[in-house]
């Protein structure tokens, strides 16, 4: 009797003879991997449907040849797999492979894990009848193709069409031999591909590669391609007979294991959450490969997390402490930097109290990171001056949902967002600030069906995929959501059962009575009929989920709307189900899990209020008297610092000159605080302004966890040692609340999160052993397991019940006559922010040379602009900068937009935004800054390269699956099952 996993409903069938037990919904194939039998899967990739293209996986079934990888088992099934016929039939499929694919694995980068490899020695198929293709090897900026190893699996473009959905590639199955195209046959580089690189991901052979992999995996990869073509050549004259090449090889496969290190990580980009493996050899990252048990991503990536971690090799590095001597720095010793610092902030202290030191923690600390430096601020430092820059983000969407139903994240999971009839998108660039959700959308559109509706002022790739696309007025979302919610109120399109768990709706009706149709549509410019489509997409839908980011968030009523879209889905009962829910998207890797653990100036860590009982609970742990006066939000404390309050600051990981609204006037503050200690990664222009710089280092380089969006924590792991004498940031933060006079002696830190599960409700089930590999958990976690999905039973209050928050919007405008344009900032697909990691990686950066000003047609005919015209933008708040033009139909009328990547600082956007927050949450209002704009001079070259993707757009094809009925019509493709 086998042995196998049984779900509480389990299938009698019989393999090879003998009974067994398999699964409702497997496949044979799943069913036989998971009873450890082997068959040759070469065309199937577990992160894909099946493709039915290679017939490898033939076994017999019932006595008839069947594909294992689509055929579902079914109750008294017999299955075979070492029948005679059986056999015969996977060798001959794999011969035919063999015929476009040349064997030389020994010389060949892939020939580690590779599925045909390990088909060829297993299926014992020693012959091979190569026939040379006419085609050359195409190489993009970060991967090639070689159609002469191509097997036309059809694997990359099935994840390319269906999964990425970005439709770039397919095969051209009418070419004498079919080949892979991108676009109508465009080279890689000069096509719409976005180098997500899931297509290189899936390639079972050499077809597709990762250029770093390239002359790196083997022990005889690295010889000149002259010599390597003759070698390859040489094999070939073994056709024959290749099983001792075969042998060889396998043995070579296996001692590449000694050389190449994989390691698991967490991307340090957006917040999406990636988990993969880095694989090294020494500091060289070869490659970076997803996996199907991926909590977040599955096989996906986009160009960052893919391609983009060059930066942790860049010369521009920090690799030891630097003490400013005059108007130069000078190098220092662990010992001297740190004496310094403690020295500075105890007299600091001293002289001015706790409260003039205030601590700004990085978005891409890892949770324990954040943990350790909201205790030293507290718990050594006395203050609770310590915040975030989710300020500049992400609080809004928090307020919103603090509001309503009580925890400020994500309701539920990527996966409800997944399965919901109806995605709602606000304020959000997907496919380009969060690309991975942004396909996960788009494949639930393409292939579920599922309706989209965006709300935006720029018309990105998903307003045009949209099947609802409403251009508000800027800073007009919350009357537009108003107007939605007072329309679904007037036509009782409310779901009053689920309204028993909800409290305020008498005072909600009333406030949005105002919100008439005609109302709105006079200040929103939304034509009424848009406002009741989306009423109705909402009322028809039978789940739906609202996801937003900056586009609400970076206006001064950011919290009011991040409310109002929690307000609607109250409404109409979208809260606790799967497929529904608020997905405000975090913007860095981390900016959920720094304000999880405690990094924010009015909550201890998991959300703990500033109350007597949770601070005493706090001291008892932590040996010390903690204030009990909130500390001070990011904005504050560099106002402090110009009004004298504020005498330190210690920035961690954050360039907060580049990132901060008015950059100008923060740069004027960093420069005359008493004391700037900046600990980061690289020399960034906040660390330009310090006394002290102590180095740090990037995610690859130590262990810790981080928190998604979805409050996903995962773990992360060392792929290489520290450049220089950089340490991790827990390490130096230890080393730094020592000197003042704790007595901390974390060795891991696993110790800290132990530490953290004591003291915290949300997180007391959460360990590092429950987080091996890609294990995760989605907080609140107990001992009895996490919760994806929030406000199944209750909402998150002290009653259990949620409230309809009352909104109170109205309309304002900071323009005047001269300042008559919005100015509009975001992120871009090809860069992270302001660049300091994406604009250190040479092929990101080739892409993406430099920020533009993107104009409407209407502003280009007015000012007579063009493509490649250098523009002055001048802003309200005195700022200005220069850039070159690119005109669009993203954006219209009187608005502009410009990337938040900035490759000159002197040229950022944020030298351009005004000071003014949105009064709720403290972030401030980015999007709402007037500017005006002059041509200074014409130019005939555009900001971005020609061969960019966006160029290339409209040169896709659209299909489904891999039409793979064409490949049978061929005569050397024929099916080998009836």
């Amino acid at each position: 009797m086998l042995k196998y996993q049984s779900t509480n409903v389990s299938i009698p069938v019989k393999l090879n003879g003998r009974e067994g037990v398999a699964n409702p919904g497997e496949t044979v194939l799943d069913f036989l991997r998971r009873s450890g039998t082997y068959v040759p899967h070469v065309c199937y990739s577990e992160g894909l449907v099946p493709l039915n293209s290679c017939d490898t996986c033939l076994v017999e079934v019932n006595g008839k040849l069947r594909r294992a990888c689509s055929t579902e088992v079914s109750e008294g099934m017999v299955i075979v797999t070492e029948s005679e016929r059986a056999k015969k039939a996977r060798r001959e499929a794999i011969s035919r492979i063999l015929g476009l694919h040349k064997l030389y694995c020994t010389l060949c980068d892939n020939n580690l894990g590779c599925q045909l490899h390990e088909a060829v020695i297993r299926e014992k198929v020693y012959h091979q009848s190569y026939r040379e293709k006419p085609y050359s090897v195409d190489a993009g900026p970060f991967y090639v193709y070689d159609p002469a190893q191509c097997i036309l699996c059809g694997r990359c473009v099935e994840a390319c069409q269906d999964f990425a959905v970005n439709e770039v590639i397919w095969i051209d199955w009418d070419l004498d031999p079919p080949r892979v195209v991108w676009d109508n046959g465009n080279p890689i580089g000069n096509s719409s591909c976005v180098n997500c690189g899931t297509c290189v991901t899936v390639c079972p052979v050499n077809a597709l590669m990762e250029k770093g992999m390239l002359g790196e995996a083997g022990f005889f990869t690295w010889m000149r391609d002259d010599v390597k073509r003759k070698l390859i050549e040489d094999v070939g004259k073994t056709e024959d007979n290749f099983s001792l090449l075969m042998l060889v090889s396998e043995l070579e496969s296996k001692a590449r294991e000694t050389r190449i290190k994989r390691t698991k990580t967490v991307c340090t980009y957006c917040g999406v959450g990636c988990s993969f493996e880095v694989w090294t050899k020494g500091r060289k990252i070869l490659k970076i490969e997803p996996r199907p048990e991926s909590p977040a991503n599955g096989v996906l990536t986009c160009v960052k997390g893919k391609f983009g971690w060059d930066f942790v090799n860049s010369e521009d590095r920090l690799r030891v402490p630097l003490i400013r001597d005059g108007d130069k720095f000078r190098e220092a010793t662990w010992e001297e930097a740190i004496s310094l610092v403690a020295r500075k902030m105890k007299e600091i202290k001293e002289k001015y109290g706790p409260d003039s030191l205030g601590f700004v923690a990085s978005d891409k600390m890892s949770n324990e990171e954040a943990y350790l430096l909201q205790k030293l601020a507290r718990a050594v430092v006395g203050t609770n001056n310590v915040d975030n820059s989710s300020r500049y983000c992400q609080s809004p969407a928090t307020v919103g949902l603090w509001r309503t139903v009580g925890i400020g994240a994500d309701s539920g999971t990527i996966k409800d967002i997944e399965s919901s009839d109806l995605i709602v998108i606000v304020g959000h660039n997907t496919t380009e600030s969060h690309p991975v959700v942004g396909s996960k959308v788009k494949r639930a559109k393409k292939i579920r069906g599922a309706k989209i509706a965006v709300v935006d002022v720029r018309k990105h790739e998903m307003a045009e995929r949209a099947d609802l696309f409403i251009r508000p007025k800027p800073g007009t979302d919350a009357a537009v959501l108003a107007g939605v919610a007072k329309y679904l109120i007037d036509m009782d399109w409310v779901d009053h059962k689920f309204l028993e768990r909800v409290k305020g709706f008498n005072e909600f009706k009333k406030s949005v009575e105002g919100f008439t149709l005609d109302y709105v549509e006079s200040v929103t410019g939304v034509p009424r009929e848009q406002l009741v489509r989306l009423a109705e997409m909402i009322h028809e839908a039978k789940s739906v989920s609202f996801l937003w980011g900056m586009g609400v968030t970076q206006h001064l009523g950011g919290a009011d709307t991040s409310t109002i879209i929690s307000d609607i889905l109250l409404l109409t009962g979208n809260y606790g189900r799967p497929g529904t829910g608020a997905f405000p998207m975090r913007g860095h890797n981390n900016v959920q899990g720094v304000s999880d653990f405690g990094c924010l100036p009015n909550y201890l860590p998991g959300y703990q209020k500033l109350e007597e009982n949770v601070i005493s609970k706090f001291e008892d742990a932590w040996r010390a008297k903690l204030s009990r006066r909130p500390g001070l939000q990011i904005p504050e404390m560099i106002e402090g610092v110009l009004e004298g309050k504020i005498h330190a600051l210690f920035i961690v990981g954050e360039d907060t000159v580049m990132v901060d609204c008015g950059t100008p006037l923060t740069k004027k503050a960093l420069e005359s605080v008493n004391f700037l200690v900046v600990q980061d990664v690289f020399m960034t222009e906040t660390a330009k302004l310090a006394d002290v710089i102590l180095p740090a280092v990037p995610s690859l380089e130590k262990e810790g966890t981080f928190v998604n969006t979805e409050r996903r924590i995962q773990r992360f792991y060392k792929a290489m040692e520290p450049l220089g004498d950089a340490k991790p940031d827990w390490e130096i933060i230890q080393m730094i609340a020592n000197a003042l006079g704790a007595d901390w002696s974390y060795s891991h830190p696993s110790q800290i999160m132990d530490e953290v599960a004591r003291l915290t409700p949300v997180f007391s089930g959460v360990s590092y052993s429950k987080l091996e590999g890609f294990n995760s958990l989605v907080w609140p976690v107990t001992e009895e397991g996490d919760t994806p999905l929030l406000y199944v039973n209750s909402f998150a209050t002290p009653d259990g019940k949620a409230t309809l928050y009352p909104l109170s919007w109205r309309p304002s405008s900071l323009r005047d006559q001269t300042h008559a344009i919005t100015l509009n900032t975001g992120r871009v697909l090809e860069h992270f922010h302001g660049g300091t990691m994406t604009g250190r990686v040479e092929g990101l950066r080739r892409k993406f040379p430099e920020p533009f000003v993107e104009v409407s047609k209407e502003l280009s005919e007015r000012y007579s602009i063009k493509d490649g015209d250098l523009i002055l933008v001048k802003s309200k708040s005195g700022g200005e900068i220069k850039a070159r033009a690119l005109v669009s139909d993203s954006v219209t009328g009187e608005e502009v937009f410009i990337p938040l990547f900035a490759s000159d600082p002197r040229n950022a956007v944020n030298n351009l935004t005004g000071t003014e927050v949105d009064k709720a949450s403290g972030t401030p209002g980015y999007k709402d800054t007037p500017v005006m704009i002059e041509k200074l001079s014409q130019s005939g070259d555009r900001p971005l390269p020609r061969d960019n993707w966006r160029y290339h757009v409209k040169e896709r094809r659209s299909q489904v699956g891999i039409e793979v009925e064409k490949k049978w019509k061929r005569t050397e493709f024929r099916p080998l099952i009836e």
